[in-house]
């Protein structure tokens, strides 16, 4: 979607005024995490990940080094040729974390990553991306979890109908 006014920065890029045919070249410097996982399901947890790098045309030896060492990370080395219906709902966010972060972007846009967890899993999921953001990457959290919200201390920015209502430095989630 293109903004309806005002301008969008992102680094170098003045979004609002990209061509559609730098879109896919701006768009490497952003993972994504769904609520629902998104993940293929005819895909084990290594072809789930691999497939970013593979869409990006990387060489296979790559793949095959990136790949445990990002499972390595979110800790399900050992769920490595598991299909997705074999995973608990956890599991499947990890997997769909790691394949969002093993292109390393520079932003990481979690979509509710929590909204379909048990509460353990939900902090699994949370310290995982305080440790993403701790790697250098910035983590953008979209949540209803006031708990998470008031836990993790950091900015708060409310929308409304897509616009900004309030903006809290020090992670406050009153309405």
């Amino acid at each position: 979607d293109r903004p309806t006014k005002g301008q969008i920065f992102f680094g170098s890029y003045e979004v609002n005024k990209l061509k559609s045919k730098h879109l896919p070249e701006f768009r490497r410097h952003i993972g994504v995490i769904f609520q629902d996982f998104r993940l293929l399901t005819r895909k084990n947890v290594f072809e789930n990940v691999a497939f970013a790098l593979e869409v990006w045309g990387r060489p296979q030896k790559e793949i095959n080094e990136l790949v445990p060492q990002v499972l390595d990370m979110v800790g399900l080395r050992d769920k490595i040729f598991n299909f997705p219906p074999e995973l608990s709902g956890g599991e499947k966010q990890r997997v769909a974390i790691a394949r969002a972060m093993i292109t390393r972007p520079d932003v990481l846009i979690a979509d509710e990553p929590t909204g379909n967890l048990d509460p353990y899993n939900t902090w699994e999921v949370i310290k995982l991306l305080t440790k993403i953001n701790e790697l250098g990457s910035t983590v953008i959290l979209a949540t209803h979890d006031k708990d998470v919200v008031t836990t993790l201390g950091e900015r708060v920015i409310t929308l409304d109908k897509g616009k900004v209502i309030k903006d809290d430095p020090t992670g406050k989630f009153i309405l």
